[in-house]
């Protein structure tokens, strides 16, 4: 009798030690819960190197003093150059990725990626991501005798990649535990066009060179955090939207950059609205690579992308150095603040 007293006495007390415990572990938690739910970073207290609107548009327009750069040219052949010498003096290492890929014609043509890497060692990174040749058909173009010609593509195209490359002068003298990894996309803007007898349903003809790269990686098992994809960033109207794809596949790293726009004072610009589901180079990039990948890409509400978009007027007339800076900025914050 005694003994079961003790005994009864003695999970009592055990049953009491351990609600205590539990209700200790609970505080605990729910502290820490709370702590990171009050978290607030200060995203303009973020340090970046300055961002240089002007060296920006520099190389926007370099890219389209060449001319259309459209598969095989003397333009393409030249820009390519120009990209790999400037990002070989740059970076840590460049990647230089040759193929050929088939037009929605059945023509075959020969394309060239360009992969330039930061922080080699860094297991830990980033991805950037733009297109760098220009349509070989201007057929949105208001006039209908423009519809077969080569565009020059200044902001689709050359803005995307006139960013990184100034992301990439600043990144040469940076010391980050993250890597960086500049994805220079050839043969994305050669889909068919609207007078194709077929229109490929899926729309791979589109996005050439992101879907090769997706599928052979510069390097065995290479693995970013996440990615971001620029296209038509120059506008002097900017405006971007939540494009439905990049939600689809990662809304939380498109929520963080929309947050960090909104901080840094360009709500006005990354607007809080879901618009839109675009097939672009980052739909391959999470398709096919598994890398959670955004689109940062330029959508009028009143029009398709931008007034300009795949017409001959799609010129340095576009390119504003402030919208280069805003995109520049915000995507060296989303870098720099993960440090």
């Amino acid at each position: 009798m005694h003994s079961h007293i003790k005994y009864s006495n003695m999970k009592s007390k055990i049953f009491i030690i351990i609600v205590i415990c539990i209700c200790l572990v609970s505080a605990c938690s729910k502290h820490k819960k709370n702590v990171v739910e009050d978290t607030f970073v200060n995203y303009k207290e973020v340090k970046i190197p300055d961002f240089n609107a002007d060296s920006a548009y520099f190389f926007v327009k370099k890219q389209c003093d060449f001319g259309p750069r459209t598969p095989q040219s003397k333009a393409a052949e030249d820009c390519a150059e120009f990209l790999i010498s400037y990002l070989r003096i740059k970076a840590d290492t460049v990647y230089i990725q040759e193929y050929t890929s088939t037009l929605w014609n059945g023509e075959q043509v020969k394309g060239k990626n360009i992969i330039a890497s930061f922080n080699i060692d860094a297991t830990d990174r980033v991805l950037l991501a733009s297109h760098w040749d220009s349509r070989l058909w201007a057929d949105h173009d208001e006039n209908t005798e423009n519809h077969r010609s080569a565009i020059i593509g200044a902001n689709d195209g050359a803005s995307g990649v006139g960013v990184l490359l100034e992301i990439a002068r600043l990144m040469k003298d940076c010391k980050t535990k993250q890597g960086l990894d500049i994805v220079l996309f050839d043969l994305e803007d050669q889909g068919a066009p609207y007078w194709a007898e077929e229109q490929p349903e899926d729309q791979s003809d589109w996005c050439l060179g992101s879907q090769y790269w997706a599928q052979n990686l510069h390097i065995p098992y290479y693995r970013a955090k996440y990615g971001i994809l620029l296209d038509m960033v120059g506008y002097k109207d900017l405006r971007f939207t939540k494009e439905m794809q990049s939600m689809g596949y990662a809304s939380s790293i498109m929520n963080n950059v929309w947050n960090i726009a909104r901080d840094l004072g360009f709500g006005n610009i990354f607007v809080e609205e879901n618009y839109n589901s675009v097939m672009d180079d980052h739909v391959w990039i999470n398709h096919y690579a598994k890398i959670p990948t955004i689109d940062i890409v330029q959508n009028s509400s009143n029009t398709s992308f931008f007034p300009h978009w795949h017409s001959t007027k799609d010129d340095m007339d576009c390119i504003d150095k402030n919208s280069l800076a805003v995109v520049g900025k915000v995507v060296l914050v989303s870098f720099f603040a993960a440090e």
